[in-house]
């Protein structure tokens, strides 16, 4: 789930745009969620935020062993209407509101791979090291409310190495229209079996220098999983963002032998400064 096809990312980057009262008219957050950024106050224009947080995650997916990691936060915007196209981190991206209970969401961004060393107990070697590369992710949410109280949500990530659908459904909590408070997802996640065997699969000769059985996945359900997310303002500036995720895998995941676990866990937090 921390890593969508460039046929929808084009039909639906030109679908028609149109205003949004919760926008515009209201000075809010382009949509009242926690998990957008959105550091725009409800301005056109730039928008900054720039902080770090502190992860406590599985060490590669599948891994039994957990540690931490210090990332960066924040995102450069610039707000156009119902559109914000961002910079954050290693993704370039877009957003937008369309009929006031779509939110699309387009993006390019950075895998950096999988590599031997990320195990410190030597669970990874003999399996080489897996190149960087470029994914296409494209996200939809359609709520059911005004207020973006439940929604639907959509998400597929295409890469050269294939591919990786996730569906689920959503909650809010709170009556802040800022992007402040909590909100849950409940989510199914599946791939191809390319996209499988990039993060499970042993190939003859992995298994030759691993040690490790051959493993060979097809298509199909990947994991279950639930993320929940916060966000609050200390004051006009700063802010608290923190986020903690449950994956469980699928029985097919699970047998393989890099999966040293039948789950993947994370909790973070950050905090950022609002230019």
């Amino acid at each position: 789930m921390k890593n969508i096809h460039s046929f929808l990312l084009v039909l639906l980057i030109h679908f028609p745009l149109f205003n949004t009262a919760i926008a515009e008219d209201n000075k809010t957050a382009l949509v009242p969620l926690p998990s957008v950024d959105d550091f725009t106050r409800g301005e056109n224009g730039w928008a900054f935020g720039l902080g770090f947080g502190v992860e406590y995650e599985t060490a590669y997916e599948g891994s039994d062993e957990f540690g931490f990691e210090i990332q960066p936060a924040g995102a450069v915007q610039w707000r156009d209407g119902n559109n914000i196209y961002y910079f954050a981190g290693e993704a370039f991206g877009w957003r937008s509101v369309v009929n006031d209970n779509w939110l699309l969401d387009a993006l390019v961004g950075f895998d950096e791979g999988r590599e031997e060393g990320d195990s410190d107990d030597g669970r990874l070697d003999g399996l080489g090291d897996q190149d960087e590369g470029f994914e296409l992710v494209f996200q939809a949410r359609r709520s059911f409310t005004e207020d973006w109280r439940y929604w639907l949500v959509g998400r597929l990530v295409a890469s050269d190495e294939g591919n990786l659908g996730l569906f689920g459904v959503g909650r809010r909590f709170g009556d802040q229209v800022d992007g402040t408070g909590s909100e849950i997802n409940l989510v199914a996640v599946f791939h191809d079996s390319e996209y499988a065997n990039k993060g499970f699969g042993i190939d003859a000769q992995q298994s030759a220098d691993s040690g490790l059985q051959e493993t060979n996945l097809s298509a199909g359900i990947r994991s279950v999983g639930i993320d929940y997310n916060y966000r609050h303002n200390i004051n006009n500036n700063w802010q608290i963002y923190g986020e903690a995720l449950f994956e469980y895998y699928s029985s097919e995941v699970r047998d393989s032998p890099i999966a040293r676990s039948n789950y993947e866990a994370e909790i973070g937090i950050s905090v950022i400064y609002v230019f």
